[in-house]
């Protein structure tokens, strides 16, 4: 046991004083660029929040997600350091008191803090291995993304590498100064790892132990007050500020839903995202609790078939480009264009706003927002957009649909069939949303009429807008033309409140889970609340109550499931698909991306009316392989847009693979009458 002397304590005061001051210099540089983004945090909800963060936090919630091995090496690590908060804390209070925590408390104190050091040093020999022996490729990007120079030269490398030393001396210094302490003693069984290592030591003296101890305390916290100033440059930043990231986010319907532009207000100059400083505060941080990690371009569609676009590499530029230019940031100065160094305009129109890189993000990151942000910019301000979008922006302004057709047309799809308007029947139960794509495209009205032979076999009471209905806009806003967007919901609203809002407000369904995450999730923003539920919901609540009796074992072959992402991951709806598939008794397969995890089908942010990005290979075809390698005869999907794309992608693969909507299989299995 050693104590400090009267110098020591002196100048260890000294070395803290200045490593704090120098370290809030850093600190509040970081805390003026974060301000400068739009917005203000919703300081108010911390309290009701904290204990949920805490959670998240401690429990590394989101990191479980993927990459289970790798997970449980970082959990050895996160859990370790954040233990040795409390560690470092005792160990100064050691040196100046000679204090060390006493009885059970303390013998549970000395193991845990004996294993998680191990813990720390395995976990961190894990990682250095990873990324300089066997040079993982998941930690590389594709020789087409966008990096800033720094990035190129090797800067997350070097950077990771000072880092993990840093790591291995502090924890590994503290340990053999826990290992001499023992060696000076006796065995200490709450301190298994130190007590193994003290074998070592054997022939060292009591005193030359006790200097042993004494250096290793020095060297392990001035380590620590060594980094502190250099903390906010580095990933490691990401232990702090992730904590941060979990507390203050906004408050979403989903993990898609898009903040509001007040369109109304003209004294707005500026619209989306052109500099660092136009994104929303939240987008600022996310460049701070970046991990580096890129499991979100593991999960992203559009770099994963090979177009510029990595949701990390843009938080990964974002942060070098603060970091290089942190004084003049905090002191105000405009940034140059994110077109300039963190994303190219290419990957900025390759997003598929399928949400999966905000899903998998272990930090709360949501970096598609940056990409909806910057394209209202392109769209709003600088008119800048792929041509392509031109045309579907004219038919739903003057058609109220992106197919630009004649919005007289619309209910042409119900001729024949006996479907109530809200005019015809004004006491509806259910209001079908039916959408543009059921109303106009060939294929998506196979779907639209199978839904009315099963609400009608159901003996549901609906109606349907007819005329009166619009395109919800979701294309529009994804592609960053918000004004359009305010335009048609501002018309769907007015609509919509006048038959289905009151005090007993009915339900609307709809097949297609982009209008319905468009009207239950987003039309709040504008004074439209209303419950909106999947076709696939209703089927599922329908066959549990004995109202829907469809014959089992109609499907022949085996069956797998494409999960919309704007079904499963954006609105959680996984299991009713499965419910009703089974119902069904068909053979039924799951592909290996399922659920919330489904890969996206590419038609997503409005890239159903645009050329896809130049890259290896197209989206719908990556997600319709991975449906055929499970040897399905018939894919089920529960989306117009995913109905197009995979039903393309199953016409070029030419192997006799049925694309067909749940709805559809459903009606096929009705008895007749």
């Amino acid at each position: 046991m050693f104590q400090l002397t009267l110098v020591e304590m002196l100048l260890f005061a000294l070395i803290v004083v200045a490593s704090l001051f120098l370290s809030y210099r850093g600190f509040k540089k970081v805390i003026q660029v974060i301000q400068r983004g739009q917005g203000e945090p919703p300081l108010r909800e911390v309290p009701r929040r904290l204990i949920n963060a805490a959670v998240q936090w401690i429990a590394l919630a989101p990191t479980w997600r993927a990459r289970p091995g790798s997970t449980i090496m970082h959990a050895l690590i996160a859990w370790g350091f954040m233990f040795y908060f409390l560690v470092n804390g005792l160990d100064v209070l050691k040196g100046y008191t000679g204090w060390e925590v006493p009885g059970i408390a303390g013998d549970t104190y000395r193991l845990l803090a004996d294993l998680l050091s191990a813990a720390v040093l395995v976990g961190m020999v894990y990682f250095l291995l990873r990324r300089f022996v066997f040079n993982s490729k998941v930690l590389t990007f594709n020789d087409n993304v966008k990096l800033m120079d720094k990035v190129k030269a090797g800067g997350m490398r070097r950077d990771s590498l000072i880092v993990g030393v840093f790591i291995l001396c502090h924890v590994g210094f503290r340990l053999l100064g826990q290992s001499f302490g023992v060696a000076a003693h006796e065995l200490d069984p709450w301190q298994p790892v130190a007590s193994g290592i003290s074998g070592l030591w054997s022939g060292m003296s009591e005193s030359a132990l006790v200097v042993a101890e004494h250096a290793c305390w020095w060297i392990a916290l001035v380590l620590i007050l060594a980094f502190l100033p250099y903390f906010p440059y580095t990933k490691h930043f990401h232990l702090i500020m992730s904590g941060f990231n979990f507390l203050l986010k906004p408050k979403r319907t989903s993990l898609g839903e898009l903040e509001p532009i007040d369109m109304e207000d003209e004294s707005i100059e500026q619209f989306g995202a052109a500099r660092l400083e136009d994104l929303h505060w939240k987008q600022v941080i996310d460049a701070y609790s970046c991990i580096m990690c890129n499991r979100c371009q593991d999960v992203c569609p559009a770099y994963t078939t090979g177009k510029e676009l990595s949701p990390s590499a843009l938080e990964i530029n974002k942060r070098y480009y603060i970091n290089a230019n942190l004084n003049s940031l905090a002191n105000g100065d405009q940034s140059i264009p994110l077109l300039d160094y963190a994303i190219s305009e290419s990957a900025v129109w390759a997003c598929t706003a399928c949400g999966a890189c905000v899903q998998v993000c272990p930090v709360g990151n949501e970096p598609m927002f940056d990409i909806m942000y910057m394209r209202r910019n392109q769209v709003l301000m600088e008119s800048n957009f792929p041509h392509e979008l031109q045309a579907a922006y004219r038919g739903m302004e003057r058609s109220g649909n992106p197919w630009n057709l004649a919005r007289k047309d619309r209910m042409a799809w119900a001729k024949g069939l006996d479907i109530a308007t809200v005019e015809d029947n004004p006491d509806f139960d259910l209001l079908w949303w039916v959408g543009c794509a059921p109303s106009y495209d060939l294929r998506a009205q196979k779907t639209a009429t199978s839904f009315a032979r099963v609400l009608d076999a159901a003996g549901v009471n609906y109606a349907v807008l007819g005329d009166m209905e619009n395109c919800t806009g979701d294309s529009a806003r994804r592609s960053g033309n918000e004004a359009l967007f305010f335009e048609l919901a501002s018309a769907n609203i007015e609509v919509l409140n006048e038959f289905v809002a009151g005090e007993k407000p009915k339900r609307i369904v709809t097949t297609c889970p982009h209008c319905m995450h468009t009207l239950g999730r987003e039309y709040h923003q504008y004074g439209g609340s209303y419950e909106v539920i999947h076709s696939t919901q209703l089927l599922a609540e329908l066959m549990e109550q004995g109202k829907l009796r469809p014959d089992a074992g109609t499907i022949k072959g085996s069956i797998t499931l494409h999960d919309p992402c704007y079904l499963a991951r954006q609105n959680g709806v996984v299991d009713e698909p499965r419910y009703t598939l089974r119902g069904l008794d068909g053979n039924f397969v799951e592909m290996p991306r399922n659920s919330e995890k489904s890969f996206c089908c590419g038609a997503g942010g409005a890239q159903m009316w645009k050329e896809e990005e130049h890259g290896t290979q197209a989206v719908n075809m990556a997600r319709y392989e991975e449906a055929a390698a499970t040897g399905a005869s018939t894919i089920a999907v529960g989306c117009p847009f995913c109905l197009t794309m995979l039903t393309d992608a199953s016409n070029q693969a030419d192997q006799g693979i049925a694309v067909v909507d749940l709805v559809e299989l459903v009606a096929g299995a009705l008895p007749a009458k």
